[in-house]
């Protein structure tokens, strides 16, 4: 990957945003490949596209591309609330690129979170535009990836250094199992990853995941088996690779690259 921006193509372009959006954009036809079967280059949809801007020819997987100045933060701002939930709840919601880059227009960081990370509970809803705005009412949002489990934050760049494509194709297929879980079971998949990486240490204990119980009853109310449920997630994450079991009651984290 080259991290450098071809700039000759803002020749022309007075709009910071214009420019941002032609070099951000050509970056990625001309970089990227797919995060799920390592195919290049990406294949960039046509203008105005309501629901993506690059797809993957070989596997069809698809991609929005979020990008900014700057350090990555985790709040990121994005457009029309309802639209966004209204994405994410469809059928045909695509996987998100983050990129973010320096004032001398070089890549820092480059990450995608797959598409099945996506929940209404990382979308933050904006106040609506005061009555003198010239969009009065509208109400934005912004996407929380602090609240995304680390399984699903898979740097392709991280701090301008180049991630191995093995170890970025492996990340994220082990996870392509939650897009076929219902609403409920993924939930429950998603929020026992949360609580592993809560945990501040690489090596963790079932009481460790215990101590959340409380938390996680205040989110499933009518659920009466908390510790039966997060043992039965445990087994799930171990059975596909994201967790490895060391001994009785003992769990290791898996390494993102």
């Amino acid at each position: 990957m080259n991290l450098n921006f071809n700039t000759s193509l803002a020749n022309g372009y007075s709009s910071n945003s214009q420019i941002a959006r032609i070099l951000t954009e050509n970056w990625v036809l001309n970089n990227s490949y797919c995060p799920s079967c390592g195919d290049l280059p990406l294949n960039e949809f046509e203008n105005n596209r309501p629901v993506a801007d690059f797809y993957c020819k070989t596997c069809s997987e698809e991609f929005e591309l979020k990008s900014k100045n700057g350090k990555l933060s985790s709040m990121i701002t994005d457009g029309a609330y309802s639209s966004m939930i209204e994405r994410i709840k469809s059928d045909n919601n695509p996987n998100f690129f983050f990129l973010t880059y320096t004032k001398q227009w070089t890549v820092n960081d480059f990450l995608i979170i797959p598409k099945q990370f996506f929940t209404p509970e990382i979308i933050i809803q904006r106040p609506p535009l005061k009555a003198t705005a010239r969009r009065a009412g509208w109400v934005g949002c912004n996407i929380d990836i602090a609240k995304v489990a680390d399984a699903g934050k898979i740097f392709l760049i991280k701090n301008a250094k180049i991630s191995n494509r093995e170890i970025v194709k492996e990340t994220f297929n082990k996870t392509l199992f939650l897009r076929e879980k219902s609403k409920e079971s993924k939930g429950w998949i998603l929020d026992i990853l949360v609580c592993v990486d809560s945990i501040k240490k690489d090596i963790f204990t079932l009481n460790d995941i215990y101590s959340f119980e409380r938390e996680l009853r205040l989110k499933y109310p009518n659920n009466n088996f908390i510790k039966d449920k997060i043992r039965q997630q445990l087994q799930v994450l171990r059975d596909k690779g994201i967790i490895e079991f060391v001994s009785r009651g003992n769990y290791r984290k898996a390494k993102y690259g």
